[in-house]
């Protein structure tokens, strides 16, 4: 319901959207989303916040805060697009076909070649330096590809944010 969120980090305003009327505004729900919604529960769904201004990716379930971790996004010449996506395909030993079979563990596919995914270049995190790509250290990766298995693609919410 309304009222959910009382943070006072305007960048969680996002967060609160989404918590308190199905991204009002910001993504037409697919047919039968809300009947999907109303029996799953909005307190469980999952959104993930990426913040490309602050190279930092934070997950809520619901009302609560789960995560907050340092990612790389997209370096310049190569933007991470901005915008609200669901999870589209999931691969946990994925390599990229783009990028000379670059290993992206624990990728979750969310709008065309982009996806959240693991890398070993973990002094980068905290600033760009991906394709496009969200990237986070492997644990948390793996984290974020089981809680969304779990809880299935139409209960999770990518925001990525500039």
């Amino acid at each position: 319901g309304k009222g959910i969120f009382r943070m006072t980090h305007s960048k969680a305003g996002i967060a609160a959207v989404v918590a308190g009327g199905l991204l009002a505004g910001l993504v037409a729900p697919p047919a039968g989303a809300s009947e999907r919604l109303s029996s799953f529960g909005r307190s469980q769904q999952i959104v993930i916040r990426v913040d490309k201004s602050d190279q930092e990716m934070t997950v809520y379930q619901g009302a609560r805060r789960l995560y907050s971790w340092p990612v790389s996004t997209g370096m310049a010449g190569y933007d991470t697009p901005v915008g609200t996506y669901q999870p589209q395909w999931f691969s946990p030993n994925h390599r990229s076909s783009q990028y000379g079979g670059a290993p992206m563990p624990w990728a979750v596919f969310f709008f065309e070649g982009y996806a959240i995914h693991a890398t070993d270049a973990v002094g980068m995190l905290g600033r760009p330096a991906s394709h496009g790509c969200v990237r986070l250290d492997m644990q948390n990766a793996a984290e974020i590809y089981a809680l969304l298995d779990r809880v299935g693609k139409d209960n999770a919410y990518i925001v990525v944010q500039d």
